[in-house]
C-alpha cells in the first residue's frame, strides 16, 4: 500500500517537476564554479549574491502569485536578517547555521508584525503601505548601522575601536566553496517552499487568491493563512539575510533602500511569479544585470530603463513572465504522452422476466 502511495505521489506533475529542479540547481551549484572564467573572482562572487536574492524573489512570488498579494518591503526585510544575523553571531558566537535558522525566526516575527495592520488591504493601498514600510526599515537601518561586534544593544563599536568581521561558515570558507553552501541552502529552502504550495497550506492561499469571498464561504479563516504566508515568506527572505550578511561579514545601510524593494518586485514579474523558476530569475536580473551593465562599461542605472522596458512586456504579452514562456514552450516540445488504456467495461447482467 505504500508503495502504490508513493507511485502516485510521484506520478503527480508537480512532484516530478520540483524533484527535476532539486537535481538541475545541486548540479549548477557543484558545477559552476568549476568552470572556466566563472571559478574565482567577481564572476563568481556575483552569482553567490544573485543566488542568495533569489529567496528574497521567492518571497515576492509567493505572496504575489499565490495570494495577490503586491508586498514591497522585501529588501527591507533582507535587512532585518542581516541585522539579527550580525547581532546574535556576535553576541553569542553560535555556529552560523543555528544563527540563520534564529534571524530567519526574528525576520518572521518581524515580518508578521509589520505586516499586521495591512491585511486587510490588497492592491495598490497594500502596495503603498508596504513600500512605506520598507522606506521605514531603512530609515531605522541607517540610523542604527550594522553590528559589528560593540556592546550595547546596537551592537557597534566606537571610540576608534576597529570593526569585528563575522566569519563565513565553515563549510564556505573560500569563494567557490561558499557558493556551494549558498546553492544547497537555496535549494534546499526553494524545495521546501514548493513542497509547503503543493499541500494544504498552498492549495488555500490558491483559493483566496481565487476569491476572498469564495473562500471564506468554505470555512477558510484568510487572515490566519495570510498572516502564514507572510510569516512564511519573511522567514525565506531572513535566509537571504543571513547569508548576504556572511557573504562579506558585515552590511551596509546603503544597499538596502527602499526602492530596491520596486525593483526586486519588477525582477519578479519578469521572471515570473507563478513558479519558483521565475524567483531564480528575478534574482538573477536584480542584482546580475548591474553587474554586467557596469562590466561592460555602461552606468549601471540603466537597469531601470532596461527592466522598465521588460515589466512593460511582461504585462502586456507574457503575465506568467519569463519562466511561463519557457514552461510553454517545453509543453509544445516535448513529445506527447500515450494515453492510458481504458478499462474494460463489465457486462451487463439480462434480466429475465
Amino acid at each position: 500500500m505504500n508503495r502504490v502511495l508513493l507511485a502516485a505521489f510521484l506520478a503527480r506533475a508537480e512532484v516530478r517537476s520540483a524533484l527535476v529542479g532539486l537535481a538541475i540547481g545541486l548540479v549548477l551549484a557543484l558545477v559552476l564554479p568549476s568552470l572556466p572564467g566563472v571559478g574565482s573572482g567577481l564572476a563568481l562572487r556575483t552569482l553567490t549574491v544573485c543566488a542568495i536574492y533569489a529567496l528574497a524573489a521567492a518571497g515576492v512570488g509567493v505572496l504575489y502569485g499565490r495570494l495577490g498579494l503586491v508586498s514591497i518591503m522585501q529588501i527591507g526585510l533582507v535587512a532585518v536578517g542581516g541585522w539579527a544575523t550580525l547581532r546574535i553571531y556576535h553576541a553569542t558566537h553560535l555556529p552560523f547555521e543555528v544563527v540563520m535558522v534564529l534571524a530567519a525566526l526574528v525576520t518572521a516575527a518581524v515580518g508578521v508584525i509589520v505586516g499586521l495592520p495591512a491585511l486587510r488591504l490588497s492592491g495598490l493601498s497594500l502596495a503603498i503601505v508596504t513600500l512605506m514600510v520598507a522606506g521605514a526599515l531603512e530609515v531605522l537601518v541607517t540610523y542604527a548601522g550594522f553590528p559589528n561586534g560593540g556592546d550595547g544593544f546596537l551592537g557597534r563599536v566606537s571610540g576608534g575601536t576597529l570593526a569585528v568581521i563575522m566569519p563565513r561558515p565553515a563549510l564556505g570558507q573560500s569563494d567557490d566553496e561558499f557558493f556551494r553552501y549558498v546553492g544547497v541552502v537555496v535549494v534546499v529552502v526553494l524545495v521546501l517552499l514548493r513542497w509547503l504550495l503543493m499541500v494544504r497550506p498552498g492549495r488555500t492561499w490558491a483559493a483566496i487568491r481565487q476569491g476572498e469571498a469564495g473562500a471564506v464561504s468554505l470555512g477558510i479563516n484568510t487572515v490566519a493563512h495570510r498572516l502564514l504566508a507572510l510569516a512564511v515568506t519573511s522567514a525565506v527572505t531572513g535566509v537571504a539575510g543571513a547569508l548576504l550578511a556572511a557573504s562579506s561579514g558585515i552590511l551596509d545601510p546603503t544597499s538596502f533602500k527602499a526602492q530596491q524593494s520596486v525593483l526586486l518586485f519588477a525582477t519578479v514579474l519578469i521572471g515570473g511569479a507563478f513558479s519558483l523558476l521565475g524567483a531564480v530569475l528575478g534574482g538573477l536580473f536584480f542584482y546580475g544585470l548591474p553587474q554586467l551593465l557596469n562590466t561592460v562599461g555602461l552606468d549601471g542605472n540603466l537597469v531601470f530603463v532596461v527592466l522598465g522596458l521588460g515589466l512593460v512586456q511582461a504585462v502586456t504579452t507574457a503575465p506568467a513572465g519569463i519562466a511561463g514562456q519557457l514552461g510553454a514552450l517545453w509543453r509544445r516540445l516535448r513529445p506527447p504522452r500515450p494515453p492510458r488504456p481504458s478499462r474494460p467495461s463489465r457486462p451487463s447482467r439480462e434480466v429475465t422476466v
